[in-house]
């Protein structure tokens, strides 16, 4: 009777903590990648995103333009894990990458940076991963951590003062997703939506003047939500400039 009892509670302990096991596990996607010519390794400054200079270098360059993922610009400022499946040329952890652009490849999800790329392989391996092209990978997304930095709001360089303001946000950390902007008009008293001009650039005609008060509609952790970043561009903005804030993304 004993035996039976201490056998049942063994069970149900095991039906217990296996679901929360199972859960635990991480959970990839597969798909394909490859990667695009650049004689200095990095990323593009060029690319849909709207990210410049900033989408060249972020993340150490590890950078990705994707297809299906952008989202017609919602996906831009991602962060995936991709990691190529070939055991004897590939690395167990693959490589952390920021999506910078839009991409269409083989059949592929993932058109990465050469640095990212590479960094899919062991150590001794990539000349050999290179020499693929197109590899099969598995995916999946994945917090953006950058240390030591707050959520940036650029004004896009093709901003013009004081007739013409775009913007685009910068170390959005988390699994964070912006999917539109407002603006306050003061006169008014009332937010105005800003229009989403490509990839990750939001932009109005004939802005409020004054200091810059911003609200993000925000899809992340805690689901729909909206974060304010009040007077966060100053009255004299400048093209080119990017404008610390004191929010976080997540």
């Amino acid at each position: 009777m004993g035996f039976s009892l201490k056998l049942q509670y063994c069970l149900v302990s095991v039906m217990v903590l296996l679901p929360a096991v199972c859960y635990s596990q991480d959970y990839f996607d597969k798909s394909k990648a490859t990667y695009y010519g650049s004689p200095d390794c990095l990323g593009t400054p060029s690319g849909a995103c709207g990210f410049g200079e900033y989408g060249k270098s972020v993340n150490d360059a590890n950078v990705a333009g994707v297809s299906r993922l952008y989202k017609n610009g919602t996906g831009c400022g991602a962060c995936y894990q991709v990691r190529c499946t070939n055991p004897q040329i590939c690395a167990d952890n693959g490589v952390n990458i920021v999506v910078t652009d839009y991409g269409e490849g083989d059949n592929t999800d993932f058109i990465l940076s050469p640095r990212a790329y590479a960094r899919m392989a062991r150590s001794d391996t990539a000349a050999h991963l290179f020499a693929y092209g197109v590899v099969d990978v598995e995916y999946q997304r994945i917090p953006c951590q950058y240390g030591g930095y707050k959520t940036q709001v650029k004004v896009h360089e093709h901003s013009k003062y004081p007739n013409y303001l775009a913007i685009v946000v910068l170390y959005r950390a988390g699994k964070s997703e912006i999917l539109s902007v407002d603006i306050w008009q003061e006169d008014c008293k009332e937010w105005i939506g800003m229009r989403r001009a490509y990839g990750a650039v939001f932009d109005m005609a004939n802005p409020p003047s004054g200091d810059i008060s911003l609200r993000f509609q925000v899809r992340g952790s805690a689901g729909l939500t909206w974060v304010q970043a009040p007077n966060v561009i100053p009255k004299y903005w400048k093209a080119g400039v990017a404008y610390e804030t004191d929010i976080q993304l997540y």
